[in-house]
C-alpha cells in the first residue's frame, strides 16, 4: 500500500471537497413579486343617484420599493349592511369600474414630445396622483342598507396588490334641493343665502348644506353648514362667482345629498368708496397754507383730491385736477386770504369718498 505524504493527503481532501460541493446548486429562490400598496384617502360622495367616487393612485409597492408596478385600480361595490368588510367587498361585490395608470415615464426619455414641444398625450393617471370615478345607482332609496365601495391596484402582470379600506353612502331617497340661493356681496366679502329645505316625513333626518360652484366636483364647505348663509371671502373686481346648493342628509353616521339647487351668479364690481380722510389740519404762511391728514387704509387707494372755497365763496371746488399720492399739500394762495378746505380718497375704481372734516384757514 502505497503511503501519501502529508502535502499530497492535503490535497485528496481538497479534490473531494471540491468535488462533493463545487457542482451542487442550492434551493431555488422565490420570484421577486412586486404589488402595489393599497390605494390611499378613498373617498365615497353620493349627490343624488351619482356616487362620486375618489382615490389617490399607489406610487409604491408593498416592499417600499417605487415606482409601484400597478397597471389600473379597480373599484368595486357592494350593496349590504355598512358593517361589510373590504374582503368580502371584493369578493361578494361587483367592480363598478377601472382607471388606467400611466407607467413610469423613461428617466432617458425627454419630458417633451416631438411636435414643437407638446407634451406627449398618456392615456390614463399618474402614479401618487388624485383619480375620479362615478357610480350612478338605480331609483329609489334602500333605507336598511349601504352602498360600500374599496380600490385596489393591479400589477402589469395582473397579480392585486392591497385592498383599500371600505368607504360607504347611505341609500335613503335623497333630501329635497335648497331653493335657489341669493348672493349679495361688499368690498370685503360675498354672502350667500338660501331657505331651507323640508325635512323627509318618513325619517328621522339631520340636514346641513353644501355649497358649490356649478361645475365643481367638490364643496367649497369643508363640512355641511348647519345655517342657511356662507361667506365667501374671494373678492376679486370683474369675476364672476356662480353657487349652488345641496341639502346633505345624514343616516346613521351616513351621508346623502341633494341634486343641485338652482344657480346664482354676480359679477364683482366695484361701487364702494372708500372712506372719508380723517385728521384734516392747516398751517398758515406768507401767501401759502400747508395741508395735512391720516392716510386712508383702502386697499386699492389711487389717492386723494383737495379741493377748496375762496372767500366769500362757500362752494368747494378741487384744486388738483388728479388724485395725488401724499397726504400733503401746499397750497399757494394771495396774502391774506381767507380759505376753507376738505379731501377726498378716491379709490382705483374711481369711487370718491365723502369729504373729509372741513377747515378754515388764513394765509399771512
Amino acid at each position: 500500500m502505497t503511503r501519501l505524504t502529508p502535502r499530497a493527503a492535503v490535497a485528496v481532501v481538497a479534490l473531494a471537497l471540491c468535488a462533493s460541493a463545487c457542482g451542487k446548486k442550492g434551493a431555488p429562490l422565490p420570484p421577486l413579486v412586486k404589488l402595489p400598496v393599497a390605494p390611499a384617502g378613498l373617498v365615497a360622495a353620493r349627490r343624488g343617484s351619482i356616487v362620486d367616487i375618489q382615490l389617490v393612485v399607489p406610487a409604491a409597492n408593498t416592499d417600499g420599493t417605487r415606482p409601484a408596478d400597478v397597471a389600473r385600480v379597480d373599484i368595486y361595490g357592494f350593496t349590504g349592511p355598512p358593517t361589510v368588510t373590504a374582503e368580502e367587498i371584493f369578493r361578494r361585490g361587483a367592480r363598478v369600474g377601472s382607471i388606467l395608470v400611466n407607467p413610469p415615464r423613461d428617466p432617458d426619455e425627454p419630458p417633451e414630445g416631438p411636435q414643437r414641444g407638446r407634451p406627449r398625450p398618456r392615456p390614463g393617471v399618474e402614479q401618487g396622483t388624485t383619480a375620479r370615478l362615478k357610480d350612478e345607482l338605480d331609483a329609489g332609496g334602500v333605507p336598511s342598507a349601504a352602498r360600500s365601495y374599496i380600490s385596489v391596484g393591479f400589477s402589469t402582470r395582473g397579480r392585486r396588490g392591497a385592498l383599500s379600506g371600505p368607504a360607504a353612502v347611505a341609500l335613503v331617497a335623497p333630501p329635497p334641493p335648497p331653493s335657489e340661493p341669493q348672493v349679495v356681496y361688499d368690498e370685503q366679502s360675498i354672502t350667500v343665502t338660501w331657505s331651507a329645505a323640508a325635512a323627509p316625513s318618513d325619517r328621522a333626518a339631520t340636514l346641513g348644506y353644501h355649497v358649490y360652484e356649478p361645475m365643481a366636483e367638490t364643496p367649497l364647505t369643508e363640512h355641511p353648514l348647519t345655517e342657511t348663509r356662507y361667506v365667501d371671502r374671494r373678492i376679486e373686481w370683474g369675476a364672476e362667482r356662480c353657487y349652488a346648493v345641496r341639502t346633505v342628509e345624514t343616516v346613521d353616521g351616513l351621508s346623502v345629498e341633494s341634486d343641485l339647487s338652482g344657480v346664482a351668479c354676480a359679477t364683482l364690481t366695484d361701487t364702494f368708496p372708500p372712506g372719508a380722510p380723517t385728521g384734516l389740519t392747516a398751517v398758515a404762511a406768507q401767501g401759502a397754507i400747508s395741508l395735512v391728514w391720516d392716510a386712508s387704509s383702502a386697499a386699492d387707494l389711487a389717492g386723494y383730491l383737495v379741493l377748496r372755497a375762496l372767500a366769500p365763496a362757500n362752494t368747494l371746488v378741487p384744486v388738483t385736477p388728479t388724485p395725488i399720492e401724499e397726504t400733503t399739500f401746499t397750497d399757494h394762495v394771495a396774502a391774506g386770504a381767507r380759505v376753507t378746505y376738505a379731501v377726498r380718497a378716491v379709490d382705483k375704481a374711481g369711487n370718491a369718498s365723502p369729504l373729509s372734516n372741513r377747515i378754515e384757514e388764513t394765509a399771512r
